[in-house]
C-alpha cells in the first residue's frame, strides 16, 4: 500500500490538475466555402421567385393599384375596407369552418386506418399501396370525379332506395355544401396523414404490447395508455401540416362548387383570384397580406405549443 509521502510524490502538480479538470472547448468547425457556393442559386431563387413577390405584393396593398400602369397611396383603406367587408368576412368563415373539420376528420380516419395496416393482417402491403393512390391523382381531377358523384350517382341511388333527403344533390344546397367539400378534401389528403403514423406505429416497440398483454390490459387500453401517447408527436405534425394546407384550399372547392351555390363556398383563395382576374390587384393584395399574417400566426402558435412535446 503506497504511503502518504509516495501519493504525494507521484501525485500532479496543482497548475497540472486544474489544467486537467478544465477541459478546452472543442474549436468550431469551420464550414468550407463550397457549401455557400451550393446554397448560394436556391437562395437566389427563393428571393427571386418568393420573398421578392411578396414584399412587392404588401407595398401594392397601400396603393390603389389595378396591377399595372400607375398608382397612388391610399394608406390602409384597403385593410379598413376589408375589414367591413361581408364577402371577404364570410370567405374566412367558411375557410376556417372547413379547415378545422377537415383537420380532425383526417387525422381520426389516418390513424385508424394506419393501426390496421400496422397491424397482423393478411395483404396489408397491398392495401397500403391501395390507400396511398389518391396522393397520386390531382385535386381537380378527384373533385371533378366527386362532383359527378354528389350530382348523379347519390341521388339516382336515394331515389332507388326511398331516401329523400339524398335525392337532390347535396353541392346546390347553401348549408350542406361545405360538407362535400370537407369529405372529398380529406379523401385526398388522409393518404398523407396514413403514411406518417405508419411510420409512427412502426417505432413503437412490440415488446411494449406484449408485456401491458401480460399485465391483462385490453385493446382500447392499449391503444389509450401506450400508442396515443407514443405518436403523439406525429399526430401534432399531422395537425400543423393538415391545417396550413386546408387553409389554402382551392382546385377541391373549384371543382366541386366553384364556389357556389351564389357564394356559399367561396374560400380566402377563391376570393383573392377572383378579386385579381376583376381588377382589384390592390384590395386583394391586402387581403393576401392579412392571410399570410393568420397562418404565421397560427403556425407560430402551434409551435410554441408543441415544442418539446414531439417524441420521434
Amino acid at each position: 500500500m503506497a504511503t502518504v509521502t509516495e501519493q504525494l510524490a507521484t501525485a500532479p502538480p496543482p497548475g497540472e490538475r486544474r489544467r486537467r479538470a478544465r477541459p478546452r472547448p472543442a474549436r468550431r468547425r469551420r464550414v468550407d466555402r463550397v457549401h455557400y457556393l451550393f446554397l448560394l442559386p436556391v437562395l437566389v431563387l427563393f428571393t427571386l421567385c418568393i420573398t421578392l413577390p411578396a414584399v412587392m405584393g404588401i407595398f401594392f396593398s397601400f396603393t390603389d393599384s389595378v396591377g399595372f400602369g400607375e398608382f397612388n397611396f391610399v394608406g390602409f383603406t384597403n385593410y379598413a375596407v376589408m375589414f367591413s367587408d361581408p364577402a371577404i368576412l364570410s370567405s374566412y368563415g367558411f375557410t376556417f369552418l372547413v379547415a378545422l373539420t377537415t383537420v380532425v376528420l383526417v387525422n381520426i380516419i389516418a390513424l385508424t386506418l394506419a393501426l390496421g395496416l400496422t397491424s397482423k393482417i393478411k395483404g396489408k402491403t397491398a392495401l397500403r399501396t391501395i390507400f396511398v393512390l389518391p396522393m397520386m391523382v390531382s385535386g381537380i381531377i378527384i373533385a371533378f370525379v366527386f362532383q359527378f358523384i354528389f350530382n348523379n350517382t347519390v341521388p339516382a341511388a336515394a331515389e332507388a332506395l326511398g331516401v329523400g333527403p339524398l335525392q337532390e344533390s347535396i353541392l346546390s344546397d347553401p348549408s350542406l355544401a361545405w360538407i362535400a367539400i370537407v369529405l372529398v378534401t380529406a379523401f385526398q389528403y388522409t393518404p398523407q396523414a396514413i403514411l406518417i403514423y405508419i411510420a409512427g406505429l412502426m417505432t413503437i416497440p412490440r415488446d411494449v404490447y406484449e408485456a401491458s398483454s401480460i399485465d391483462g390490459a385490453t385493446p382500447w387500453q392499449q391503444f389509450r395508455s401506450i400508442t396515443l401517447p407514443l405518436v403523439s408527436g406525429y399526430v401534432l405534425i399531422n395537425v400543423i401540416l393538415g391545417f396550413k394546407d386546408f387553409l389554402s384550399t382551392y382546385e377541391v372547392v373549384v371543382g366541386l362548387t366553384d364556389g357556389g351555390p351564389g357564394t356559399s363556398t367561396v374560400s380566402v383563395t377563391m376570393s383573392i383570384f377572383r378579386g385579381f382576374q376583376k381588377g382589384d390587384y390592390a384590395y386583394q393584395m391586402a387581403n393576401s397580406t392579412i392571410f399570410f399574417l393568420i397562418t404565421l400566426v397560427i403556425v407560430l402558435i402551434q409551435l410554441r405549443v408543441t415544442r418539446g412535446r414531439t417524441q420521434f
